[in-house]
């Protein structure tokens, strides 16, 4: 059913089909009939970041920037949701068009830009929701706010949603912010991570609540690059990472009409790259320090590699857009398999 609604949502603009599918879903939910479209996911419990999943596969951050949709993505049978990128203020993203389909790689480029209605309108949000599940919160920084005061947005949103998040991400990665993915290298990812550490502590301490972090990389880098992520997020003591965000490359691409679209490439296409960075983390972490595993899942095999990798949990988007709720029940039941 879900490919004979996708394809007529994909005779609309991709943005446009995003929301009606969003609002769409909000009012199934609405009627109480979010079980039609539920997928079959059975529970495959597992413990990461002193937080118990009741099924290891995700929903990627992106897909709902400001909650507004929590309790509709939530019935879908997700193991967890992670709602952002948030911003401390609101901004409208990039200009339209900024997001366009490759059907024929399963592949989406985005150029959004961190649209969000900012922090206050994300709080409301989480706090009126039904949803009972694990909530994951992608924090990041505003188009305008310099370079040397990145610490600081960053900062903002930890502190402003460590009371509701069950676990925070730190997006450094997006290829659509000017100057984000400089804060992923030397001394400016260092001086980060201690920053983000420190705002954590000291909202534990005001709390009395311990929030995990992570921090959300981008696929492209060097194994050198992938080593020194991994020894600075071990040395800032953050509780995991993401890996990974959209990829820059169109290598894999090269040749279709939308691959000189600048932004982020998602979907099929990042899978090998995605697979290499989770390799290269857990061979320097080992367990020590848990890998989510995101980019390329289009069906059961793809979730199950990336566990096989190293990763600890799954998320999906651009595949769930692309093959609907079943892929949930798919990717469970794939890693079901592993155990």
């Amino acid at each position: 059913m879900y490919g004979v609604i996708r394809n007529l949502l994909f005779r609309l603009p991709p943005e446009a089909a995003h929301s009606i599918t969003l609002r769409s879903l909000d009012l199934a939910h609405t009627m109480r009939l979010s079980g039609v479209l539920a997928s079959k996911a059975g529970a495959l419990p597992v413990k990461v970041m002193g937080l118990e999943f009741p099924n290891p596969v995700g929903l990627a951050a992106g897909l709902d920037k400001n909650a507004d949709h929590l309790n509709a993505l939530g019935a879908l049978g997700f193991g967890f949701i992670e709602v952002g990128t948030v911003t401390p203020r609101a901004q409208p993203g990039n200009p339209k068009p900024r997001m366009f389909r490759l059907p024929e790689h399963q592949a989406i480029i985005n150029r959004m830009g961190f649209n969000n209605e900012g922090l206050a309108h994300m709080l409301t949000q989480v706090d009126r929701r039904s949803y009972p599940g694990i909530l994951g919160i992608n924090v990041g920084k505003n188009k305008d706010t310099p370079a040397e005061e990145s610490e600081q947005d960053y900062r903002k949103g930890i502190a402003a949603v460590y009371s509701r998040a069950d676990y925070i991400t730190v997006n450094v990665s997006s290829p659509n912010t000017p100057g984000l993915r400089d804060l992923q290298f030397g001394d400016s990812l260092k001086s980060l991570l201690h920053a983000i550490k420190d705002e954590q502590r000291q909202c534990q301490e005001a709390s009395g609540r311990y929030v995990p972090v992570a921090v959300k990389i981008a696929p492209d880098m060097d194994d050198e690059g992938v080593r020194f992520v991994a020894s600075a997020l071990r040395e800032a003591e953050l509780d995991g990472v993401i890996a990974t965000n959209t990829t820059i490359s169109r290598e894999a691409v090269a040749g279709h009409p939308h691959a000189n679209e600048m932004g982020g490439l998602s979907g099929a296409p990042v899978r090998e790259s995605s697979l290499r960075v989770i390799q290269g983390l857990y061979a320097e972490l080992g367990d020590d320090l848990p890998v989510i595993g995101v980019g390329g899942i289009t069906d059961g095999e793809s979730a199950a590699e990336k566990i096989r990798a190293g990763a600890k949990l799954v998320q999906l988007y651009t595949g769930f857009v692309y093959r609907g709720p079943e892929l949930i029940a798919e990717a469970v039941e794939a890693i079901r398999q592993l155990r």
